[in-house]
């Protein structure tokens, strides 16, 4: 679909990377969640109730923008989260499932950061941010051509910086709103090895990091190639299903063949590695190199096991070496386990979203049905490192 907006100007939703212009990989060249190669994904293995739409902004008729949005149904999900059981829970689900159950999001709501679009310099940031608006306006009614009306619009996730952008009469009528912090765990470039992250760190964490390691004495690390990958798909997903599930709320599930799509997608850009105890997968990790960033992907265990073992620990470790020894800058590690986290040395990033209900009665008390649904958690931020 095509939509000229001016003598300059237009923007083209697309339903399928085969219709990509040459240069779109040209423009997504620094992320690689826009990148074709990944963008993909979304299509042939994307989560059940999630459709996707690629935009491409010109200018002259050469693409100078790309953009990522996700529609998402919640009512095709027969559970959020399993993990807390309150009478609050309960009526802040029947809330989504009510009033807020389809979802479009300018982003990507599988992954934690500024996935949501990139532009080239023959365009500037709020000119790119006035045409996604549009675009998604554009997705909107199309949705609602096919039965699907759009309760709410988010255009997520942005620093501190970003965030000085959306100060536009386009978004005046959207709520900002500041998610769980991203958690990012930054490399001193003096570490050459994973020696010295453990070198740099304070007696008391040095000391849990060693138990940690003790305690995982007997499991087996192994990096998984693609057919390792399709072997154990069954026991993979049960071990992510289980975590996924457990979660306080989820607004989606992966399909049980997303990790080998993405391995044979990504390739090397994508690692996968199994934990094995006596010859059994009991869990797993995944990472995507990112240009100098290592992003956390998915992950999944025998919950009884990672009590024992200090499983999870151990691939917050694992996975810092990895990216040190590598030559890695940073490791984006989400906003999840916050706590645990902060204590293998990464930090909490502040980011910010945006959102806007159909019914504007409902937009009008967001502030209040965000906070009531969502509080903000609180525990106590700690420094692992000497000095």
């Amino acid at each position: 679909m095509k939509f000229i907006l001016d003598s300059k100007f237009f923007f083209k939703i697309y339903s399928s990377t085969a219709e990509f212009p040459d240069n779109w990989d040209i423009i997504a060249n620094k992320n690689i969640f826009l990148k074709s190669a990944y963008l993909v994904i979304l299509e042939i293995a994307a989560p059940k109730n999630m459709s996707c739409n690629f935009i491409g902004i010109f200018k002259n008729d050469i693409l100078v923008g790309i953009g990522l949005s996700q529609f998402i149904d919640l009512n095709m999900l027969e559970l959020f989260g399993e993990r807390d059981k309150s009478i609050k829970t309960s009526v802040r689900n029947f809330i989504f499932k009510k009033l807020s159950s389809n979802v479009l999001f300018m982003g990507n709501n599988m992954l934690t950061g500024k996935n949501a679009y990139a532009f080239s310099d023959e365009i500037n940031e709020i000119q790119c941010l006035k045409i996604l608006k549009l675009a998604l306006t554009a997705i909107k009614a199309n949705l609602k051509s096919k039965g699907n009306k759009v309760h709410i619009t988010t255009f997520k996730d942005f620093n501190t910086e970003g965030v000085k952008h959306f100060s536009i009469p386009e978004f005046k009528n959207q709520f900002r709103f500041s998610p769980q912090p991203n958690m990012i765990f930054k490399i001193d470039r003096n570490w050459k090895t994973d020696q010295d992250y453990i070198n740099a760190l304070t007696k008391k964490y040095r000391d849990q990091y060693k138990r940690a390691r003790k305690k995982a004495e007997g499991i087996i690390k192994r990096k998984m190639n693609l057919e390792d990958i399709i072997t154990h798909e069954d026991t993979i997903y049960d071990l992510y299903f289980h975590i996924a599930k457990n979660a306080p709320f989820n607004t989606f599930f992966l399909t049980k063949n997303h990790f080998r799509v993405l391995k044979k997608q990504l390739k090397d850009q994508f690692l996968f590695y199994g934990y094995f105890l006596d010859g059994k997968l009991i869990g797993f990790n995944t990472l995507v190199k990112n240009g100098e960033v290592m992003d956390t992907y998915f992950l999944g265990y025998d919950d009884s096991i990672q009590r024992e073992k200090m499983l999870y620990l151990n691939m917050l470790y694992d996975m810092i070496a990895y990216s040190i020894n590598k030559g890695f800058k940073e490791i984006i590690f989400g906003r999840t386990a916050l706590e645990i986290k902060n204590s293998v040395g990464a930090i909490p990033h502040e980011t910010f979203a945006f959102m806007e209900h159909s019914n504007k009665l409902i937009n009008n008390k967001l502030v209040c049905i965000f906070h009531y649904l969502e509080p903000q958690s609180t525990w106590p931020q700690r420094n692992p490192f000497k000095g």
